[in-house]
């Protein structure tokens, strides 16, 4: 399926919030945005870099700005997307289509589209240690041909399997997930390299 089928397969879903979903895309259509789907989602980009993406979702729909703690926002619309876990993107709910005003939401639209092209984009903060848990350590410390896999994969590698293991939130599913990450480690794979090829 093309990229433009995905979007307007996305469009076409019956839903409550179908009307307004369908005057966000028309906005953004009446930009030099380009729409694409992206994460199983319509994002609009420029030059290939993320500017907004419209969803909906069970009780709202909405923009999500990538890098919206840019924007001036006179109206105060603007949320943290998550707040503590995102520095730059901001989203802007709607519940119904009288919540939209053209004019302003077109406004928005413009600016975050200024603000990519002045290059003005949160950079992600990287952070290169890595907090092995216990019970990955006890493992990596019995073998040594093991320790020595795990310690030639990136940081960025080391930091997803240990993630995946501290995250779990019962014993037993640590244990299980080491079962598995293990044979992984030894070979020299990342946790999710199968997704990324």
């Amino acid at each position: 399926m093309k990229n433009s089928e995905k979007v307007d397969t996305y469009f076409a879903k019956e839903g409550p919030f179908k009307a307004g979903m369908a005057i966000l895309r028309d906005l953004a259509k009446q930009t030099d945005l380009e729409e694409q789907c992206k994460w199983g989602a319509p994002v609009y980009t420029i030059n290939n870099k993320n500017v907004l993406g419209i969803l909906a979702f069970k009780h709202h729909f909405g923009l999500w700005f990538y890098h919206g703690v840019f924007l001036n926002d006179p109206k105060g619309v603007l949320e943290n997307a998550q707040e503590g876990k995102t520095r730059g993107m901001r989203h802007w709910k709607f519940k119904s289509v009288a919540d939209i005003d053209p004019i302003v939401v077109l406004s928005y639209i413009k600016e975050a589209i200024a603000n990519q092209k002045k290059g003005m984009v949160i950079k992600p903060i990287r952070n290169s240690t890595v907090e092995v848990p216990s019970l990955l350590a006890e493992a990596l410390a019995k073998k040594e041909s093991l320790r020595m896999a795990f310690d030639a994969l990136t940081p960025y590698k080391q930091k997803e399997y240990s993630e995946h293991i501290a995250t779990a939130k019962q014993e037993k599913t640590k244990k299980s997930r080491l079962e598995k990450i293990l044979p992984m480690i030894a070979q020299g794979i990342g946790l999710n390299d199968s997704y990324r090829t």
